[in-house]
């Protein structure tokens, strides 16, 4: 989680100063590989969403690009939850007989 603020916040800093968003000057100004940029799809998510953000978003292309941008930031997020609710679920399996044991 500490990862992602971090690349958020050095997007936000790279916008505010006017620089190109491209994962090679977030992985430098973050200290952070490309590789783990590109690998990690929150992460990249978040860096494509800032680099449509710096061009001109109310275009219909920019449009479409953000949409699609949001569409995969979403479906990795719907991952995410459904990997921690299958944790919780396991959890509470194996918490249940313990219980029943008391």
């Amino acid at each position: 989680m500490e990862t992602l603020a971090k690349i958020e916040r050095t997007c936000a800093e790279l916008l505010q100063q006017g620089e190109a968003v491209t994962f090679t000057t977030v992985a430098a100004t973050a200290g952070i590989s490309r590789t783990s940029l590109y690998r990690d799809q929150t992460l990249r998510s978040v860096i494509e969403e800032h680099r449509t953000r710096s061009r001109d978003p109310r275009t219909m292309t920019g449009l479409i690009a953000e949409v699609g941008h949001l569409r995969t930031a979403v479906e990795a997020l719907a991952d995410r939850v459904r990997h921690h609710e299958e944790q919780l679920r396991r959890l509470d399996s194996e918490r249940r007989p313990e219980q029943k044991a008391n």
